[in-house]
């Protein structure tokens, strides 16, 4: 297909065919930044984890040195609630405390999909949009008896080629977008690690003496 011809669909579409182009070139930008910054974020946690599980006392060494290392990560922010966290702190007030941290990183996390989640929703419908006008204008050379049927014909499948553009654009932009927020649900699987981690390496090593007797006791 010439490209004078694809110009020819798209003003034929009513311009929709532009747009949809827009669209694509928005869907493929977030999908590359954030499959490189997620994919990047995910294997660092996964070094940090094994950094803090090589740790077992995981004294105030270990995470000063942690949260140094990965303090670009949303996963430092759980580091650095433990660390300022008082040592008279209860576990559940710790526990509270990191949760809170978690839940501050986040939105960061899944930032620019709502974007991709547009796109999918939006080009279907502009593509069709851009097929109703395009049989607007293959049902208006009925009035010729002699090419009109083969006009209409032709004009419905140059029309069709919209709807199917938009919904090639909401395939490839709903497999990136499962796919991305899965890497999502990753890497806060991946904070919500650390946390279990610090708590019950903290709270496991100051157990008090009476709860290990009463322990026994039972």
């Amino acid at each position: 297909m010439t490209p004078s011809k694809l110009f020819e669909l798209a003003n034929a579409s009513g311009g929709t065919l532009y747009l949809m182009a827009l669209l694509m070139l928005v869907a493929l930008t977030v999908i590359i930044e954030r499959s490189r910054y997620l994919s990047k974020m995910q294997q660092d946690g996964d070094s940090l984890i094994d950094l803090l599980h090589d740790g077992s006392a995981m004294d105030h060494e270990v995470l000063v040195k942690a949260l140094q290392q990965y303090e670009n990560l949303p996963h430092a922010s759980v580091v650095h609630a433990s660390l300022i966290e008082p040592d008279t702190s209860e576990r559940d007030v710790c526990a509270g405390h990191l949760e809170e941290a978690i839940m501050r990183e986040v939105p960061t996390l899944d930032r620019s999909l709502w974007v991709l989640d547009t796109v999918i929703t939006l080009a279907p419908l502009l593509g069709l949009f851009g097929t109703i006008i395009g049989m607007f204008g293959a049902f208006s050379v009925l009035g010729d008896v002699q090419n009109g049927a083969s006009q209409v014909t032709g004009g419905i499948a140059e029309a069709l080629i919209a709807t199917a553009s938009g919904l090639l654009i909401a395939m490839v932009g709903l497999v990136f977008f499962n796919w991305l927020n899965t890497k999502v649900r990753m890497i806060v699987h991946q904070m919500e690690i650390i946390r279990v981690m610090i708590l019950n390496r903290r709270f496991g090593r100051h157990q008090p003496a009476g709860t290990r007797a009463t322990l026994k006791a039972v």
